[in-house]
């Protein structure tokens, strides 16, 4: 795993887009087609628009997987991930072949057919982000660094909760749902290349426990110091609390 440190969010967004679109370019190069993880959270706006006004993807050869989405949330509402995904990436790139995790379905049968589809064939680039609580989808701490299944179901925590409101996404923490589908942190693992997109200040609690500390499920997003093509985009606030050892033992470049 290496980190960057850039100068402001949309520096930070443009540099992971560049590495999101080579990535996609060099799949479908070499296969004929990329196969891509999403994430839906205000930490990717930046990076979203950046990559889907980059010129000289063929978005009809990418697929595209979903990472997490709440249980019982309907695909219109606001804060629906599928929504997320509708709106800043799919409609924007054109991309046709997609795996929605629909939250107003059966949990057990989406999670069935999305694993059937996820397991055809290695994933080539995975974008993450990292929660105010440290988790990677929505992995809470302590996650489970063991459990092979693509999709499980999990319970939300009390701080994963409350970020959705910080966010602006629901009103209330009563309104957020308990419980999503969310991809396992093996299965995020196995990508060929994953990056994570991590600006702000609300998440410098969460990246020095990352990254300072142990990997340990109680800092969720620290696995990916195990993966070795995984790339941390961070702005100066987001990477504030970081020691400078952290920063050196990581690689971080400008």
């Amino acid at each position: 795993m290496r980190l960057r440190v850039l100068e402001g969010r949309n520096r930070l967004g443009s540099a992971a887009a560049a590495q999101a679109a080579a990535a996609i370019k060099r799949a479908i190069r070499q296969k004929g087609k990329a196969r891509i993880i999403g994430a839906s959270a205000a930490s990717q706006f930046e990076f979203l628009e950046a990559l889907t006004s980059t010129p000289g993807i063929d978005w009809t050869a990418v697929e595209l997987f979903h990472l997490d989405e709440y249980i019982g949330l309907p695909k219109t509402h606001p804060a629906s991930f599928c929504k997320f995904l509708q709106d800043r990436l799919i409609s924007k790139t054109g991309i046709v072949t997609y795996h929605f995790l629909d939250g107003e379905k059966d949990p057990s049968e989406v999670i069935r057919r999305t694993n059937e589809a996820i397991r055809i064939a290695p994933i080539d680039v995975a974008f993450v982000g990292i929660g105010e609580n440290g988790h990677l989808a929505f992995n809470d701490p302590p996650a489970d660094f063991e459990i092979e299944e693509p999709y499980i179901v999990v319970t939300l925590d009390e701080a994963c909760r409350r970020q959705q409101v910080g966010e602006g996404w629901f009103a209330t923490i009563e309104e957020v749902p308990k419980q999503a589908i969310s991809m396992s942190v093996r299965q995020v693992l196995k990508s060929k290349e994953i990056l994570a997109v991590v600006p702000g200040p609300k998440k410098a609690q969460a990246i020095k426990a990352c990254f300072d500390g142990p990997v340990s499920p109680m800092a969720p997003s620290s696995i990916l110091r195990t993966h070795p093509t995984a790339t941390v985009y961070l702005d100066r606030e987001s990477a504030a609390l970081l020691s400078a050892e952290t920063q050196a033992a990581l690689g971080a470049s400008m």
